[in-house]
């Protein structure tokens, strides 16, 4: 996807670079147009892959109060389709073209309690809420969630700033969080509002047991990376055969952007499942769908036949003998046939 000339983009300038934990980087960037980051932002950043100019979106983990100064963190992704490699490439000195502050993901004020949940790298996204929680004096917990200690950024200065509020769950410590749990404890303690960021997993067991337990779906806000599924990223074949176009979809890429270099063109916005914007009708799979969005319900997953191009993805599952995939022909890709609006 080329960046988008109409939107508010402006030069950047790289101020520091230096690793906020294993395989995440921190980057501190200084805008030409300085602008105040409301917690719960992020900016879109234009990153160079294989030669082609993309878009990537990070949350904005503290900014300086003019805005002069916006911190974001960028995790090295086992799957990257390119662009946390990129990032991951930058040093003090060096420009890029990035936007404003963009607010999808707004704190609100004036909740009588807040429960803040971060998994991995999600912590970018909520760690501007947690202070800003802490300077109102405001009945907060936060929750930090990760696979080990040395992965998750800022957790030392985390800790030391809120203190009690603070919860810290650790799967290599044999510490893991259990979902059912926290929204049971939420749901017994009074109203609140619940923000979450994390893997797919983590944010779909919150959101059942929210759910499950009659929570008002008000209460409940979320944003997710849009990158993490049930199955692990496979290539693939998605073909739209009224428009005469079949493509292979790389591991390291989503669908969308393998429509976009085919010719196809798909209407998109967040490019992080949320939004529904891209959502095509699935004529035939031969293999499953591995739906990675947060737009669709579970039931709408499980009878719709939409799903979203940007994130969504066909994997080539085992037969209930374990055999290979739909053909039963080992390396075969799944094919999915869809059609676009």
């Amino acid at each position: 996807m080329a960046v988008d000339t109409q939107a508010d983009w402006q030069d950047g300038e790289v101020v520091e670079a230096a690793p906020a934990a294993d395989g995440i980087q921190r980057i501190v960037l200084r805008p030409e147009r300085p602008r105040p980051a409301a917690p719960g932002a992020h900016v879109d950043v234009a990153v160079e892959i294989d030669g082609r100019t993309d878009t990537r979106s990070y949350s904005v983990v503290r900014g300086s109060e003019d805005g002069g100064l916006l911190t974001i963190s960028v995790q090295l992704a086992a799957d990257s389709r390119g662009g946390s490699r990129f990032m991951h490439t930058l040093r003090p000195g060096d420009g890029l073209r990035m936007t404003q502050p963009l607010q999808n993901f707004p704190l609100r004020i004036g909740a009588p309690r807040y429960v803040l949940v971060a998994g991995g790298i999600g912590i970018t996204a909520i760690a501007a809420m947690a202070d800003v929680l802490r300077r109102l004096k405001a009945d907060y917990v936060l929750v930090y969630v990760g696979r080990g200690r040395d992965r998750m950024a800022y957790l030392e200065e985390l800790v030391e700033r809120h203190g009690d509020r603070i919860r810290v769950h650790v799967d290599d410590e044999g510490t893991p969080l259990d979902a059912s749990a926290l929204v049971d404890g939420v749901a017994g303690a009074g109203p609140a509002e619940l923000y979450m960021c994390g893997p797919i997993r983590l944010m779909d067991a919150v959101r059942r047991r929210w759910h499950d337990r009659g929570l008002p779906a008000a209460d409940l806000r979320y944003e997710t990376f849009g990158n993490s599924g049930w199955y692990d990223p496979e290539e693939f074949e998605v073909e739209i055969p009224r428009l005469g176009v079949r493509t292979v979809v790389g591991g390291g890429r989503s669908m969308l952007e393998a429509l976009e270099q085919a010719g196809a063109e798909v209407i998109s916005d967040c490019r992080k499942g949320e939004c529904g914007l891209c959502q095509v009708r699935v004529l035939d799979v031969q293999g499953l769908i591995d739906h990675r969005d947060v737009f669709f319900s579970d039931e709408e997953k499980r009878t719709s036949p939409k799903m979203c191009a940007c994130v969504s993805r066909a994997v080539c599952a085992p037969r209930p003998d374990g055999a290979p995939g739909p053909s039963g022909v080992e390396g075969r890709r799944a094919l999915l046939t869809i059609d676009i609006p």
